[in-house]
């Protein structure tokens, strides 16, 4: 029979490209993993991993292999999720991962009302690590965003639902079209934030001419409010108003939504955390 815990590292392998980043990833040796992923292929009975040199890729056996793990490893989440269910309360360490805006607005109000027997552990997290970080446990549940202009980043080992949405202003300017010739406050390259302003701009038919390059909102506000730019930022940032900054709402959405190893949703912990940020009164979409 082919043992869980070998899959999920074939699973991390199709995920995380090589040996040495698995390892990292899970806290193994680059050797330990080579040698339960040889013992896999012998369990399987077919080769698994083409090696060429110091490179491993994957075999199309493999990857149907990757495919059916997914299957597996989402049973006994569920699994292990319905037997504590059954058995204990929503105790114990709860991992949360949340992006800044989330856990500087949301979170302190949330952990506020969870039940007296949990531990919530923040970290803060770009939503695009997010899929990385539930899998290899180092999170049990997740705050995320989505912008428009830019594709979902989870995985399908990551289950999400959607909490609420909130418009994205443009500041100092009442459209794209006049912020043409402007210098942009950009997140990070790398960021959703900094993938959505640029493809937003495209769609308005220009390249937003990048003069700073900041993550935090309430600096780039202040940036803003200082003339050093103009920015796109989330409502949710925005709040409360910053002095010396036109807001112009735009046709342009970002979504917060939880997010939790698939067939985890069961869990105490996680099932008290979804319903405490379910009820909060900024989730009721309008």
């Amino acid at each position: 029979m082919l043992d869980p815990r070998k899959l999920r590292l074939l699973r991390e392998l199709a995920h995380r490209g090589t040996i040495a980043a698995v390892a990292e990833a899970l806290t193994f040796t680059p050797s330990a993993v080579s040698q339960q992923l040889s013992a896999l292929e012998r369990e399987a009975g077919v080769p698994l991993l083409e090696r060429t040199g110091r490179t491993v890729a994957l075999t199309p056996a493999a990857h149907l292999l990757v495919e059916h793990a997914q299957a597996v490893l989402e049973q006994l989440e569920r699994a292990e999720a319905a037997l504590r269910a059954l058995t204990e309360g929503p105790r114990g360490p709860l991992r949360i991962g949340a992006f800044p805006t989330a856990a500087r607005t949301l979170l302190p109000p949330a952990l506020a009302g969870l039940p007296p027997g949990l531990e919530p552990m923040v970290t803060e997290i770009d939503p695009a690590d997010v899929s990385a970080a539930l899998r290899a446990g180092e999170l049990d549940v997740a705050l995320i965003h989505e912008y428009d202009f830019v594709p979902p980043i989870t995985d399908r080992s990551v289950e999400t639902h959607a909490l609420f949405s909130e418009a994205v202003f443009l500041t100092q300017r009442t459209s794209l079209e006049e912020a043409r010739d402007d210098p942009w406050i950009l997140a990070k390259p790398g960021t959703l934030c900094h993938t959505m302003t640029i493809r937003a701009c495209q769609a308005a038919g220009f390249e937003p001419r990048a003069r700073h390059h900041l993550d935090d909102f309430d600096t780039v506000l202040a940036f803003a409010a200082a003339g050093q730019g103009v920015a796109l930022v989330p409502e949710l940032a925005a709040r409360p108003p910053h002095p010396g900054v036109r807001l112009t709402p735009l046709p342009i959405s970002r979504r917060t939504l939880i997010a939790f190893r698939r067939g985890y949703g069961g869990h105490p912990a996680v099932s008290a955390f979804h319903q405490v940020m379910a009820g909060m009164t900024v989730f009721q979409s309008s």
